[in-house]
């Protein structure tokens, strides 16, 4: 786990000042190491700070090069399956000089070329530098775990990093906020375009996709990203009478393995344990592996704490268990540094306390943590499948579903944004070949986890030097889950059916855990309404007259909610919940002071 940086510039007078700021400007993400390669002949250079996880000695230094020193590589995240990989070279004839994954992918380009995406099983973000072919390939992994970030430079240049704010760093980039991206953050919690940022100028390059650039590129016409991966279709039912069981039979096989596989390191592990089904089910496969180590959050002030359920957990699969209190006063004492890690805007609230939370694990010693992001969207774990689920192939119906869907996403009666949510959920819905369970399915898969849930997840856990590991968002399980049909996922009302059915099949938990509902919230609105001192903080920095809510003309609506205790705008008005634009409006001033060229 590491942050990457770097560019392919025509002008050969670059200052190496610029890409030593880049780099410091994510010390964060791996405080252990820091390294650089430049070759003038071809005007590229690559940069790495070091998060050592594997093989902890210096032979997993970054920039790694091949005995050559023709191919030259970055990395970010984690191969899992490594070593069969691994294996495989050595049977090939190449020569290993470290025990680091970051080697495989290194010989894995020699072997196999930019083929080699198509054999990794892991979150990753990388660079390779082709010093024969001249030529620069990024990659990300195929559920967009790990984040990699791009920007053409008006005076001819390229330039990639696994955070936006690598490039404030650059003499000749301006931070300017992207309009059409705000009205989506503002609308909707999180930007789902797939290629654009909140910065003019920066894309992000989409997880399952590839970019090549060449020198020749650089004067010319831009090249595009290639898609490499591709979702499973569904598998229908066949009407075996063993079906079920059989599905839950695989599907345990391959998460099975995932966990075991997530558990590598040469560092200490620890496992967050919610009390939910999802992270028990990574739990407790865990401990069947060896000793364990779980932790669990509480927030104080809230009538939400799902700790005891964590410890039912905890003592049932015998693991070592500790638990966390967060209290509102922590989260607004760090927010307005802690809003400097967000990056690019999404307004899940519990970005901060999870970064509280991974701060207070790395004071404990564990460097790696094992979390349950990504099961709810690939099991149908969401209250909005159940309400999906059917097909409907009349543009009435659909229309009616998509507004519904569009406020359940919002908070908003309707907005500006409303007709390009609506085009974008009728192009998956072709896709879904008119099933609306799977049209939601592929929204929340290719757009709401990889840009909102885990940029939570990684921003969070890399702004205080933790990796963060999603057994379930691996692709073998992410695909076993696409490919799982709505029938064995909702059943009489019960969702995340085939996992609940795994889960009681290989006794992995307390029946009163598999059988449990999911507990949902949101604490940020609770103390914001409930909590004085919380509430006075927001209110100081949403109604800042210098402020972003100035400048969009919402101090009007937020002057309502504060002071008069209105809680949203009657029809027609669009605004519907006041406390939710609330909680988007002070991570965006927070935000804009630290992005924006004012």
């Amino acid at each position: 786990m590491c942050g990457i940086a770097g560019w392919l510039n025509s002008d050969q007078g670059r200052r190496s000042e610029e890409l030593t700021d880049m780099t410091r400007l994510m010390a964060h993400r791996g405080p252990d190491d820091q390294g650089v390669f430049q070759d003038s002949h071809s005007a590229v250079a690559l940069a790495h700070n070091r998060l050592s996880i594997i093989d902890l000695s210096p032979a997993g230094h970054q920039p790694m090069l091949n005995e050559d020193g023709t191919v030259v590589l970055v990395f970010n995240g984690e191969i899992y399956n490594f070593q069969e990989l691994r294996a495989e070279l050595v049977r090939a004839g190449h020569r290993f000089v470290s025990r680091t994954d970051s080697e495989v992918l290194l010989h894995g380009y020699e072997e196999w070329g930019e083929a080699l995406v198509q054999r990794l099983c892991g979150m990753f973000a990388f660079a390779i530098w082709d010093g024969t072919n001249k030529a620069l390939f990024l990659a990300r992994d195929p559920m967009g775990i790990k984040p990699l970030y791009y920007w053409w430079s008006p005076s001819g240049g390229f330039y990639f990093a696994s955070e936006i704010k690598a490039f404030l760093a650059l003499s000749d980039f301006r931070s300017l906020i992207n309009p059409r991206m705000l009205r989506q953050y503002l609308e909707l919690n999180f930007i789902y375009d797939p290629n654009e940022t909140s910065l003019l100028g920066v894309y992000k390059l989409p997880g399952g996709y590839t970019l090549t650039v060449r020198p020749s590129d650089l004067a010319g016409r831009r090249p595009s990203p290639r898609r490499y991966f591709t979702p499973p279709r569904v598998e229908p039912v066949n009407g075996h009478p063993d079906e079920l069981e059989r599905r839950a039979d695989r599907l345990y096989e391959i998460l099975d393995q995932v966990v075991q596989q997530h558990l590598i390191a040469d560092v200490p592990v620890g496992l967050l344990l919610s009390g939910g089904l999802d992270s028990s089910i990574v739990a407790a496969l865990g401990a069947r592996h060896g000793p364990v180590r779980t932790i669990s959050m509480g927030f104080a002030d809230s009538g939400i704490d799902e700790r005891p359920f964590a410890r039912a957990v905890s003592t049932y699969i015998g693991s070592k268990h500790e638990d966390v209190l967060i209290r509102a006063q922590e989260v607004a004492a760090d927010l307005e540094r802690s809003i400097w890690f967000v990056d690019d805007l999404f307004g899940d609230w519990g970005v901060i306390s999870t970064m509280i939370l991974y701060r207070k694990c790395r004071d404990a010693g564990v460097k790696v943590v094992l979390v349950g992001e990504g099961s709810d969207e690939l099991f149908g774990g969401y209250s909005n499948y159940i309400s999906s689920a059917g097909a409907e192939t009349d543009s009435l119906a659909v229309w009616r579903r998509v507004l519904r869907l569009y406020r359940w996403y919002s908070g908003r009666r309707w907005g500006r944004g409303l007709w390009h949510f609506y085009r974008t959920l009728h192009e998956l819905h072709r896709e879904a070949e008119g099933d609306f369970f799977s049209t939601v399915r592929l929204f929340e898969t290719r757009h709401q986890l990889p840009h909102c849930y885990n940029m939570k997840v990684d921003k969070a856990s890399m702004a205080v030097s933790v990796e963060a590991r999603v057994p379930y968002l691996d692709n073998r399980v992410a695909c076993e889950g696409l490919r799982t049909p709505r029938s064995l996922l909702l059943r009489n009302g019960t969702n995340k059916f085939l996992l609940r059915q795994m889960a009681e099949k290989y006794n992995l938990l307390p029946p009163e855990i598999t059988r449990r509902e999911k507990f949902g919230g949101s604490i940020a609105a609770t103390w914001m309404a409930e909590v004085p001192g919380f509430r006075q903080f927001a209110r100081d920095v949403i109604l800042d007259p210098n402020g972003m809510t100035t400048a969009l003309g919402l101090a009007q609506a937020m002057r309502a909610y504060f002071d008069k205790g209105k809680q949203g705008y009657r029809f027609p008005h669009g605004i519907s919940i006041f406390a939710i634009l609330a909680w988007r409006l002070l991570l965006l001033n927070l935000w804009s002071r630290k992005y924006l060229k004012r």
